[in-house]
């Protein structure tokens, strides 16, 4: 399942969760301000902002929201075949 890590009062973050339901992806939320375990996995995965998408712990897309608003679907789908290939 895609993850997006955000944050309360994150712009970003509630765009590219609108743009994956847009784009007909299911999704988990995980509240960075909420959760320190999360937070500091992307603090060691060395992530200074929100949001982050991952997909099965893996990072889907870089740049977060703009990165997600610059490729299609077809290429979020062919990212999400190759993280379940390895």
């Amino acid at each position: 399942m895609i993850t997006v890590y955000s944050k309360n009062g994150c712009p970003r973050c509630d765009e590219a969760k609108r743009l994956l339901e847009i784009l007909g992806y299911e999704y988990q939320e995980i509240r960075i301000d909420q959760d320190d375990e999360a937070r500091n996995f992307l603090i060691n995965e060395g992530h200074k902002s929100v949001p982050q998408i991952y997909y099965e712990r893996t990072l889907l897309v870089e740049n977060g929201y703009f990165g997600l608003a610059n490729i299609t679907a077809k290429q979020i789908q062919q990212r999400i075949n190759e993280i379940n290939e390895n």
